[in-house]
């Protein structure tokens, strides 16, 4: 990934990085980021000299056909790691047991707390489950990341990419090794991963948003399908008011064209 997409990457789009040296040379480390683009996963291991393993839905990996095979092979090449995201518990129990297994071979985990990417740009609240679980149970640090600008690279329904400038910038790691062995405490879960949340957001400079981006996109989602409605509502209405008043000039011309007669020699 590196060599066949990193370098074409950064020649092509020169991202700009900051706080590089809070990535340790060696070691396992969590890197918890903001999610804004599909690129995310690309960018920011290609800025880092060590590999980084994300894990993905297991959807990219299972597709049929030659397409879906292509896909399956390119995110195995680029180090992610599939994840069944049908049943929410098993999709959280499957992403934690990844990310140990990345973490205990001493290397770097990616996860997006937010745990899919941010609809309009802002920044939501964080899903306990996965990031504070894994960060618990492997005592490893976890370093904040913040990617900005990259959903301005390639929009939604935009096919070519803009040439821009994206930024990526790096915390200092979080030690939680108070929590130690509260893994299974809830309140523990939630405390961590809002103090991961709040440094995401000094380094973005997002706006938050305290509710899940799944939630938000599901409202945004009815929002679209009430507009709609409305919309076809309002179509149907203006085409009555045309009929009828396609209506109302045809009887009148009747009614003048019954007069001409009825007054004619």
């Amino acid at each position: 990934m590196k060599f066949s997409i990193g370098g074409p990457l950064k020649l092509a789009f020169r991202p700009w990085v900051e706080g590089l040296e809070h990535v340790p040379a060696e070691g396992p480390a969590i890197l918890a980021s903001n999610h804004l683009s599909f690129s995310d996963s690309f960018f920011l291991p290609a800025v880092l000299d060590r590999k980084v393993t994300f894990i993905a839905k297991a959807e990219y990996f299972t597709t049929p056909g030659i397409k879906g095979r292509m896909t399956a092979a390119f995110f195995k090449g680029v180090g992610q790691l599939p994840v069944d995201r049908s049943g929410a518990r098993g999709a959280g129990e499957a992403a934690i047991k990844s990310g140990l297994d990345v973490l205990e071979r001493g290397e770097l985990f990616g996860i997006y707390p937010e745990g899919t990417r941010s609809p309009d740009g802002r920044l939501y609240r964080g899903k306990p489950g996965g990031l504070a679980r894994v960060a618990l149970a492997s005592g490893a640090p976890v370093i904040p990341v913040a990617m900005i600008d990259t959903e301005k690279i390639q929009p939604p329904g935009k096919v070519v990419p803009k040439l821009m400038r994206p930024g990526i910038r790096i915390g200092k790691p979080l030690d939680f090794s108070r929590y130690q062995g509260m893994e299974h405490d809830r309140f523990v879960l939630r405390a961590l991963t809002d103090e991961v949340m709040y440094e995401i957001m000094k380094l973005s400079g997002q706006e938050y948003v305290d509710i899940y981006a799944t939630a938000a996109k599901r409202q945004l989602a009815e929002a679209a399908k009430a507009e709609k409605q409305a919309q076809k509502q309002a179509d149907q209405a203006r085409r009555e008011a045309e009929k009828a008043a396609e209506r109302e000039a045809a009887e009148r011309e009747a009614e003048k064209a019954a007069g001409k007669e009825r007054s004619g020699p």
